[in-house]
């Protein structure tokens, strides 16, 4: 199992959201990039970068923080945060990143986010983020009447790389991963699926690898890393022991 570390950006800061609420924004740190080196240290080979303004601008907003990530960080950066257009995708993977994550573009857009999972096999990350079982929309602002099952199943067949769970409700507030909600959505899709929101230490990991086999392919942790409640290294070895 992938233990993926988080960097949030809002301009140009690292920072932790509660619930995806811009105004309860915790500022770790205003260098990206040396956050990355520290996590790299750590051992982590991936990374979890999303640019929040970009999120709700519909556009990149933190462009040169994240290629300053790129350019320090050497292993795989998942990057999520408004990216809407073939052209934004195609600069990224241009740029270097491993992954692109995509939330309110597959709720929208289906097809568009199928025609990139076509022409980058392996390289879109669906992100299915939740409130009380429903997916919620344009940096989770809009609450849609889509369940995250039936949003999961649009994209089975579309070649994308796994799906990407946030519990909402936990993000960003240490109450412990919604293991079960997202054990549950493993099970009911064919795709891998990453645990988000809401990991508050050792405890969530060990949990998760223990669903390795229902299709849980890893976990993206922030706060907890910023606030000292998780060590990286021993959260990366325990999933690997997994």
């Amino acid at each position: 199992m992938i233990v993926f570390p988080a960097i949030d950006l809002k301009q140009g800061q690292v920072v932790r959201l509660a619930e995806g609420d811009m105004a309860r924004a915790t500022v770790y740190g205003d260098n990206p990039a040396a956050q990355a080196m520290l996590f790299a240290d750590a051992g982590s080979q991936f990374l979890h970068v999303v640019d929040l303004d970009g999120s709700f601008a519909g556009k990149a907003e933190n462009r040169e923080a994240v290629e300053a990530i790129l350019e320090a960080f050497p292993g795989h950066v998942q990057l999520g945060g408004g990216i809407r257009t073939p052209e934004a995708v195609a600069g990224w993977f241009e740029l270097g990143v491993s992954r692109v994550v995509m939330g309110t573009a597959a709720l929208k857009d289906p097809q568009f986010v199928k025609d990139m999972a076509k022409e980058y096999p392996g390289g879109i990350v669906v992100a299915v983020d939740a409130r009380d079982g429903m997916v919620a929309t344009e940096g989770w602002a809009e609450v849609s009447d889509v369940s995250i099952v039936d949003m999961a199943r649009r994209f089975e067949d579309a070649g994308v790389a796994s799906l990407l769970f946030t519990d909402i409700g936990r993000d960003g507030l240490l109450k412990g991963c919604n293991v079960q909600a997202t054990v549950d959505l493993a099970r009911q899709t064919d795709l891998p699926v990453i645990a988000s929101g809401g990991v508050k230490g050792l405890d969530d990991i060990r949990m998760l690898t223990l669903h390795e086999k229902d299709g849980i392919e890893g976990v993206i942790t922030g706060r907890a890393l910023y606030d000292g409640r998780l060590d990286l290294a021993t959260a990366i070895q325990m999933a690997q022991k997994g």
